[in-house]
């Protein structure tokens, strides 16, 4: 789910049991946030496990159960 202009929730990405092993979850991840229209977004997700997962692709945890990728690119906030 995305504004549209910088900002994207992720949510619900599930690999069914019978075919994990095989890199899915990372590849879904990877399709969305990082080659997706959002690949500068900013990047919301709130979850209980993966989290390996989440933050091989940028994502940091700023709470027990929240994760945050900061925006890239041009929509990247300036350096102070």
């Amino acid at each position: 789910m995305s504004d549209g202009a910088g900002f994207a929730y992720l949510a619900d990405v599930f690999v069914a049991p019978e075919h994990r092993g095989h890199r899915l979850g990372h590849r879904l991840v990877e399709t969305m946030v990082d080659h997706g229209p959002g690949a500068d977004f900013r990047w919301v997700l709130f979850t209980r496990d993966a989290h390996g997962l989440y933050a091989s692709h940028g994502f940091a945890e700023p709470g027990e159960r929240a994760m945050v990728r900061q925006a890239r690119g041009a929509l990247a906030a300036p350096q102070a």
